[in-house]
């Protein structure tokens, strides 16, 4: 799913909510026990808790593609003998209705999704009349091409409140206020099936985390049966990782400069695109031609990438270049620079030992105080 779709199913949890018909849930406690369970008709709660569950649900489809929203695909494999596409196919097709079929779901949470809390799973059941759109992209409610019949189930954790004191209007005293069981916005959460090129695909997901590290991968695998992604931090450590091991020596300063300068444009040709541009196993390797790896280096990459990796893996270009700013270190300092600017930095001999060298023009600061380069050593 790219930003339009996601933006598309996220405006449905507004007033009206008129594509919900479903709601049901249960609670899990930290044991791992399922508390209670409900299911009802969406409409049939009240105004005010209809509007905290469209917060929760558009929450749910926030953040940055390819760090807090991952569309993950289901292999053959995986449709045809797992058990966690078939779980949320039965979700789907039952509509939320089938007692045994949401009974079975919330064991397989309470089994797989590890939290150490209370957590409340809620899920949504929706149909969606996908409006047209005109030559002029714009939407034609009068002709709709199909109906869109998902799920959306949120993790929700559940804190108790802090203690303290209150007023009480009834008694018209401040005494100690009561500690209630809180609702929390969504850590994870699923959106089946993807809403992919603005129509209905049973081969994937989107899958939503609030922290990039925190994705569950045994809720991922084993519940819902998708192949989990690499997280944000995951992707670059193994990207990383792929350069070393492919140079098989220390990687020199200028071929990293290259890389990240290579990444950065690489970003910005695709900038445009609706959907996060990807690096795969080919575009990696034409990336670290590019950068000024020798051929000889690159003899076996292939198998470096598949052993590190896995073959089909792939990297959010963004993921792996720091959008702000890019630090160089050594064990005392640290230089952070522009990526677009690294030129500035540069490796030089002086007086004969390896220094980092950085043209000093007006404007410097130190803790924010202007200073002058005048009287300075190396300077006239």
């Amino acid at each position: 799913m790219n930003k339009k779709e996601v933006s598309e199913i996220k405006s449905l949890f507004k007033r009206d909510g008129g594509a919900i018909d479903r709601i049901c849930g249960c609670l899990i406690d930290g044991e791992q026990q399922i508390r209670m369970t409900f299911s009802d008709m969406f409409l049939s709660l009240s105004q005010e808790e209809i509007d905290k569950y469209f917060e929760i649900f558009r929450k749910a489809l926030s953040g940055s593609l390819g760090k807090n929203l991952h569309s993950l695909d289901y292999t053959l494999d995986q449709e045809l003998s797992g058990e966690g596409h078939k779980r949320l196919m039965q979700l789907k097709a039952t509509g939320l209705k089938d007692e045994t079929v949401l009974e079975e779901f919330y064991k397989s949470v309470a089994e797989t999704y590890h939290f150490g809390e209370s957590y409340y799973v809620v899920m949504i059941h929706c149909n969606y009349d996908v409006p047209g759109r005109g030559s002029d992209n714009l939407d034609m409610d009068d002709a709709s091409e199909e109906v869109y019949e998902f799920i959306l189930c949120c993790i929700c954790p559940v804190k108790l409140s802090e203690a303290g004191l209150c007023y009480n209007t009834q008694t018209n005293r401040v005494e100690e206020r009561m500690r209630d069981q809180w609702i929390e916005a969504p850590v994870n959460a699923f959106l089946f099936p993807a809403f992919d090129d603005r129509s209905s695909n049973i081969h994937s997901l989107l899958y939503y985390t609030k922290k990039t590290e925190e994705l569950h991968e045994d809720f991922i695998n084993d519940c819902i049966g998708g192949p989990a992604p690499m997280s944000f931090k995951t992707q670059k450590a193994v990207f990383q990782e792929i350069i070393e091991e492919t140079v098989g020596d220390v990687v020199n300063y200028d071929t990293v400069c290259q890389i990240q300068e290579n990444l950065t444009e690489l970003i910005e040709e695709h900038k445009e695109e609706p959907q996060p541009f990807k690096l795969q196993k080919s575009d990696v390797k034409k990336l670290l031609q590019n950068s000024g790896i020798k051929e000889e280096k690159l003899e076996n990459f292939e198998q470096v990438y598949e052993e590190t990796a896995g073959e089909d893996a792939f990297f959010q270009a963004a993921n792996l270049v720091e959008a702000k700013s890019v630090a160089v270190k050594t064990p005392d300092v640290t230089i952070k620079v522009s990526p677009q600017r690294m030129d500035l930095v540069q490796i030089q001999l002086v007086e004969g030992r390896r220094c980092i060298v950085i043209p000093m023009e007006d404007g410097v600061q130190i803790n924010g105080m202007n200073v002058t380069m005048e009287g300075t050593n190396g300077t006239d």
